[in-house]
């Protein structure tokens, strides 16, 4: 009887690692180069019937037509090209006689047109965020600005400027109209303000790479300062601090309402995520499997499916519009996603360190709180962040569970700014925009080191 030959020891033998490199086929070769073709060819179908649905269409009076704008706008990509393509061959030039070695032009061009499509897109993305920020300083309460056809300037006439001779501080006024503060909470916010100023100045020497044992000691304490203050300002800011008779008046009371909701949503995120994650990475017991699919099956819904049985169990509980009711609505929703973050992440921690301390006569719940909450910093951080910047915007459960203008987070106040009886707030709307923002853009700049490298724990295992 013969013995059919062994699939591993036939054939040439393989390199280390067993991996052999192939060329790519033509037909892979050419993929890149027939989707860039489809996409233009696409993008000149899409322009073609644009323009004939265009033709003979009434112009509006808000808009500046150009004639042919579209072939200079094209024959501006193509003068940009142009000087591309002479600075790069400069370029080429210059960087083989200083490497001596062999570069290709068509890599630094193609570098080149990547650069430029990316700004341009940078510029289509930054400048919504532009006008609204304007429209916050535009006391004219719009949101448009019309051409001026008889101004030279070209951004005026085509409307794509607004105009900067107009601005004020109007609209905030409003927000801040009837809000009594005081003397300590002053202080408070004077000495928040002088931390924050100081973490400013600690990131940008450390960026001038003064970095060093006693400026993160520094920054630590600097950072715990300006959290205590922001807690006890939260804490303690009262509805009867606002005395205004408009709702735009509020809108600082509906920014303390969401970071108290928000921060205390963090919190129990933290504290419910890390016990359910680590009892389902170490610990084995009846139905584990089945709770983790369960887990993933409940990620599938939205959350405004469940909004009837939510407000018929706060209801229910007497927990209707009250803050504790919307918390615990976050805090359920959050356990599900963020159990599985810390899953995985104590999953790439070595378990030998949580054995030698079981060794060393540690009870699991020890090993727990010494061992691994010290080694996840960063994952804890993570969680907190993206609870709070998930919470902070919400406005679906928000406007479901709470009533009344005391209790309104900034979705909901923001909201309330589009659907005036008369006319809608554009302007308040903006500047209260950006003054909701900043809390978010402080915090994620401030952690964005420890967000970014959330994103990956667990990822890889050691």
């Amino acid at each position: 009887m013969t013995a059919l030959p062994d699939p591993s020891t036939s054939g040439p033998p393989l390199p280390p690692g067993g991996y052999v490199h192939r060329e790519p086929g033509p037909l892979r070769r050419a993929l890149p180069w027939l989707v860039a073709a489809a996409v233009i060819i696409g993008l000149l179908v899409l322009g073609y019937f644009l323009a004939r649905s265009l033709q003979g269409a009434q112009r509006s009076f808000t808009i500046f037509f150009v004639e042919g704008g579209w072939k200079r706008f094209l024959l501006f990509l193509l003068a940009a090209a142009g000087v591309l393509a002479l600075t790069s061959l400069l370029g080429q030039k210059i960087g083989e006689a200083r490497t001596r070695r062999k570069i290709s032009y068509a890599a630094v061009l193609g570098d080149q047109l990547t650069h430029l499509f990316l700004m341009l897109v940078v510029l289509i993305a930054v400048y919504p965020l532009f006008y609204v920020l304007v429209a916050a300083f535009d006391p004219r309460n719009s949101l448009f600005a019309f051409p001026n056809f008889s101004d030279p300037n070209l951004f005026y006439k085509t409307g794509l400027l607004p105009r900067l001779d107009v601005l004020s501080f109007e609209n905030f006024r409003q927000l801040f109209d009837g809000v009594t503060v005081p003397l300590w909470q002053l202080l408070l916010a004077v000495v928040g303000g002088a931390a924050l100023a100081v973490l400013g100045l600690l990131a940008l020497a450390g960026r001038f790479g003064q970095e060093g044992e006693g400026l993160a000691r520094t920054r630590a304490w600097v950072t715990r300062i300006l959290v205590g203050a922001l807690v006890v300002l939260v804490l303690f800011v009262t509805p009867a601090q606002f005395q205004g008779t408009t709702n735009e008046s509020k809108f600082l009371l509906s920014v303390r309402n969401t970071l108290l909701v928000s921060g205390v949503t963090g919190a129990l995120a933290i504290l419910l995520s890390t016990t359910a994650g680590y009892a389902m990475a170490r610990l084995r017991f009846p139905g584990r499997f089945q709770t983790l699919l369960f887990f993933i099956f409940i990620q599938m819904f939205p959350v405004f499916l469940a909004l009837v049985a939510v407000y018929s169990l706060m209801v229910t509980l007497g927990l209707s519009n009250t803050f504790t009711g919307l918390i615990l609505a976050y805090s359920g929703g959050a356990i599900a996603f963020n159990t599985w973050i810390y899953k995985g992440y104590v999953e790439s921690l070595p378990e030998s360190l949580e054995e030698a301390a079981m060794v060393d006569g540690a009870t699991r719940w020890q090993t727990f709180v010494r061992v691994v909450l010290p080694l996840s910093g960063g994952i804890l951080v993570f969680i907190f962040l993206n609870q709070f910047i998930g919470t902070y915007a919400e406005y679906i459960l928000s406007s479901v569970l709470l009533t009344g203008v005391d209790k309104w987070t900034v979705g909901i106040m923001l909201q309330s700014f589009t659907q005036g009886q008369f006319n809608t707030k554009w302007g308040v709307f903006s500047a209260a925009a950006t003054l909701g923002a900043l809390p978010i853009i402080a915090l994620f700049y401030g952690f964005q080191g420890y967000f970014v490298g959330g994103t990956v724990s667990g990822g890889v295992k050691e």
